[in-house]
């Protein structure tokens, strides 16, 4: 573990699919962060990522897939606030993605950006109330 400062990021790097950074400052990050963790040992559930303005965390079990997913993720993110825009939803809550073989869950809350990746028959309704909680 490499600590720089109080006001700096903390990060751990503890196998090649879990990385975190972890922003001292943002409460609700380390909230979501403890949450995730949880909801990561649930049946179904591939990996997820949490990211802020200031830091991210990472969790998968295929770690050849972190940056594929992390793409997804960003551009899935992307997309709705700019469909949002565009037919005045207003902000985008959450968003349920199906492919062929697994599904993401997107969610905001506040400034944290939410990514779940699960099998397709995962139960997504149960990991919303978990991180709303």
């Amino acid at each position: 573990m490499q600590k720089t400062s109080a006001n700096a990021a903390e990060t751990t790097l503890t196998d090649p699919g879990d990385i975190t950074a972890i922003d001292g400052e943002n409460s609700a990050f380390a909230s979501l962060t403890a949450s995730l963790a949880e909801i990561r040992k649930l049946k179904g559930v591939i990996g997820y990522i949490l990211r802020s303005n200031a830091s991210a965390t990472l969790d998968f079990s295929e770690p050849d897939k972190i940056t594929e997913n992390a793409i997804l993720s960003s551009q899935i993110h992307d997309s709705c606030q700019e469909i949002g825009k565009q037919f005045n939803l207003g902000e985008i809550e959450s968003v349920l993605v199906e492919g062929e073989k697994f599904k993401v869950l997107c969610m905001s809350i506040g400034e944290n950006n939410i990514s779940v990746f699960m099998e397709k028959s995962a139960t997504h309704s149960g990991i919303i109330k978990r991180i709303l909680m």
